[in-house]
């Protein structure tokens, strides 16, 4: 009897490990991967060595497998008090022909945590649009986001000029999300190695453009640069730092604004600020931090003096109300980085979700929308 159990547990865990070496390496979810003609040209970059993309300071810190058990664990067993909202966020609404027919001066509309439409110089550009479930390769694998609706359903959104992705992490950059817009997307902007993931969701080479840190695209009367953001990557076990992550900087011949995509923080903020800056808007990081990883997501009080650093006008805090994937309170960032900013002297917008977003606005109209959620 003691033989037969063994060998039905043993042929039970055989079944499930080539089911899960299957949905590692067929799922769709989890993207493409590079090649090694593309390892050589990988190579010219600064931020390339060793067959892996490096940040400029010597992070993260590669855990161990106790260690990466341990950190998951406290993930899973944590209980966090006003983890989420009570009930689901509900964004403010657009119409479809609002959107399609605005020529006004440049405005964003926020759809939670990083992404956003931005209309300028009368186009429209997706910024890291995630408008999946969950911030996972499958939805059977993550917790629900906060806002089940958006300011304007997917397939209503006009044309689009062009999306810009930061890094290729699941609350960023998502496979359901881009087969929706994919069709119709003009061109797609992302680091070096991210457009792999979506040649393989059949997204044409010729509507790709990789860029690397400090490199500079004309697009129309905008130029758009790639510049540094201290992270990571990687969609699978197999393939972390094999692509590249970034901020971004977008400049109208009106406006100026700076997205920091996902960082910790450091001296590039400065960087950037002396190059690019000053900006109308800085879109800053401010959200899923914890000391454990605090040298690749900013702490609130970091975000706003890096905002300072940038030179922006105004900082809007970005990277929360979307997704619970830290230990905090879901409204613990805007607090914070509110605390912050007043101290150093730099304005904060906290826009609801859907409400419009005049980029060069010096008034700031929104109130504490999030109290009492």
């Amino acid at each position: 009897m003691f033989k037969k159990i063994m060998i039905a547990t043993l042929s039970i865990l055989a079944i499930l490990v080539v089911i899960t070496l299957l949905f590692i390496n067929f799922y769709p979810s989890f993207g493409g991967n590079t090649t090694k003609e593309q390892k050589l040209i990988y190579e010219r970059s600064n931020q390339y060595k060793d067959g892996k993309f490096r940040n400029n300071n010597d992070v993260p810190k590669d855990l161990g497998f106790s260690e990466t058990v341990s950190l998951a664990y406290k993930f899973f067993t944590t209980k966090v008090p006003n983890g989420r909202p009570k009930e689901d966020l509900k964004p403010q609404q657009i119409d479809s022909v609002s959107i399609a027919d605005y020529k006004g001066e440049a405005r964003m509309i926020w759809f939670g945590h990083s992404s956003f439409l931005l209309q300028i110089d009368r186009k429209n550009i997706l910024i890291d649009p995630m408008f999946g479930a969950v911030a996972a390769p499958h939805p059977l694998l993550g917790a629900n986001r906060f806002n089940k609706e958006f300011p304007i359903a997917i397939d209503k959104l006009p044309q689009i000029d062009a999306v810009i992705f930061s890094h290729d992490h699941y609350d960023h950059l998502d496979y359901e999300s881009v087969l929706k817009i994919k069709d119709k997307t003009n061109h797609f902007y992302t680091p070096l190695g991210v457009g792999n993931h979506l040649k393989t969701w059949g997204v044409p080479t010729t509507k790709i453009t990789e860029m690397d840190w400090w490199q500079e695209n004309q697009f129309g009367n905008l130029k758009l640069v790639c510049t540094p953001a201290q992270h990571f990557s990687g969609r699978n076990f197999n393939n972390g730092q094999s692509t590249l992550w970034s901020s971004w900087v977008i400049t109208s011949p009106t406006e100026n604004i700076y997205f920091s995509g996902d960082s910790g923080y450091a001296n590039h903020f400065k960087e950037i600020g002396e190059k690019y800056g000053p900006f109308d808007l800085a879109l800053m990081e401010c959200g899923q931090y914890n000391q454990m990883w605090s040298d690749i997501h900013m702490m609130p009080e970091e975000t706003a003096q890096a905002g300072i650093d940038v030179r922006a006008k105004k900082i809007m805090p970005i990277h929360w109300a979307g997704f619970k994937l830290a230990l905090h309170e879901w409204t613990d960032p805007i607090k914070r980085v509110e605390l912050k900013a007043a101290e150093l002297n730099i304005s904060v917008i906290s826009p609801q979700i859907g409400q419009e977003i005049i980029v060069k606005d010096s008034v700031n109209n929104y109130y504490d929308w999030w109290k009492g959620l």
